[in-house]
């Protein structure tokens, strides 16, 4: 496929995850769902959402498990471990001679980070103007103070060390592809809300700024955990030699049709496939890229490489959690709050149940895991689409 064909394939790919729920919307409302373009989304109440089904919690509860069983004991799935002995005497002090001291921004980061994690979760009636705002500088302290740790791991190297300029373009394809995901949340009406904007905090235009600039620590979040994951020598020697697996054309086909069809089902029956929010763009996009040739987290499996795959997907788990553990301690010590514009809440059908210092129901935690691989297929398509470098993992380019 020439360059201009890939390109004009990936565009053409972003263009279906836009376009397609609102087909099957207009086709289930006549229109637009409703509570369609209220930004920041509030709880539609028109179409009250299904309750709980055993039926429909088992099925994802029984997937969940299988998924962990995969990741906790990978070798009953055909995984060796590494080739070469990272327990001997020579490997351990290669990994120690790699160490280097917290990078200069680690610590003015923690300090930012706790801070605004005591305002935040606080009750301090002096402050309560200020408390409501802190959800970019504690995110931005956290991911810096991340940074700085895989510095002191990876021997003085870390995103923000070595690419800096890859960094400042990651959190504005971060916002931009957040809003994406805010756009499809429409059409499964409201997975997640935000309640706290009924006193109009923002204009529109001020919703519009901030929530760009909380957006952009999504991507960034994820990307820090995924290098700092990858300096644990355990963990990569874990999932690196596995099953070989290569994903003929033919297969491509079907996961991107798979993914056209959940996608487009998601505006036409929004409570049966509210799961396709994070599964159908994911097919969708990832079949997209793996026809036009382009590495992706997929390509090391060929060799039996499974760490950017899993590895990836851990990172925005482990992200997931800090999201949804600061997000619960806000209301958690403010039960009456109704001014922070970051606070959200869920609304789930047939599953909502189990919450564990979350608003999120435990099994939705599962989601995270596809949510991080689809970032980074997000990530690679735009970075593709407009020539700007893709590789963040602080490893020797991928050709």
């Amino acid at each position: 496929m020439k360059p201009i064909h890939r390109k004009f394939f990936l565009f053409f790919s972003l263009v279906l995850i836009i376009i397609l729920p609102r087909i099957g919307s207009f086709i289930r409302w006549g229109g637009l769902p409703p509570g369609y373009g209220e930004f920041p989304t509030r709880l539609q109440q028109e179409v009250p959402e299904p309750g709980f089904s055993w039926i429909y919690f088992t099925l994802i509860a029984a997937v969940v498990v299988l998924t962990l069983v995969f990741i906790l004991f990978p070798r009953l799935f055909g995984f060796k471990g590494a080739d070469n002995d990272e327990s001997s005497p020579e490997s351990q002090q290669n990994d120690i001679n790699k160490k280097s001291n917290f990078a200069p921004w680690f610590w003015p980061a923690a300090v930012i980070m706790l801070i605004s994690w005591v305002l935040m979760w606080g009750k301090f009636e002096f402050l309560r103007p200020v408390e409501h705002y802190v959800f970019i500088t504690l995110w931005w302290g956290f991911i810096i103070m991340l940074d700085g740790w895989v510095y002191k791991r990876n021997g003085g190297v870390s995103i923000i060390s070595s690419k800096l300029q890859t960094m400042i373009v990651l959190t504005v394809v971060s916002a931009a592809s957040w809003f994406i995901f805010e756009y499809l949340n429409y059409f499964v009406l409201e997975n997640w809300y935000y309640p706290a904007p009924e006193s109009k905090i923002f204009t529109l235009f001020g919703n519009i700024v901030w929530y760009t600039l909380s957006y952009t620590v999504v991507f960034t979040a994820i990307f820090e955990w995924y290098s700092l994951l990858n300096t644990f020598k355990f963990l990569t020697k874990r999932y690196s030699n596995g099953p070989r697996i290569t994903f003929p054309k033919p297969l491509l086909v079907v996961a991107f049709l798979l993914g056209i069809l959940i996608t487009f089902g998601m505006g036409l029956f929004p409570f049966l496939l509210f799961w396709g929010l994070w599964i159908g763009p994911l097919l969708l996009l990832s079949g997209a890229i793996m026809l036009t040739g382009y590495w992706t987290p997929y390509t090391p499996i060929k060799k039996g490489n499974w760490n950017p795959v899993i590895l990836i997907a851990l990172a925005a788990l482990f992200t997931g959690f800090f999201w949804e553990f600061w997000n619960y301690g806000s209301i958690w010590f403010h039960p009456n709050i109704h001014a922070n514009p970051n606070f959200w809440k869920y609304s789930i059908p047939y599953v909502n149940k189990i919450h564990i210092f979350s608003e999120l129901p435990l099994l939705g935690f599962f989601g995270y895991l596809f949510f991080g691989i689809a970032c980074w297929v997000f990530w690679l398509i735009i970075a593709h689409l407009f020539n700007f470098s893709p590789y963040f993992d602080l490893t020797p380019n991928k050709k």
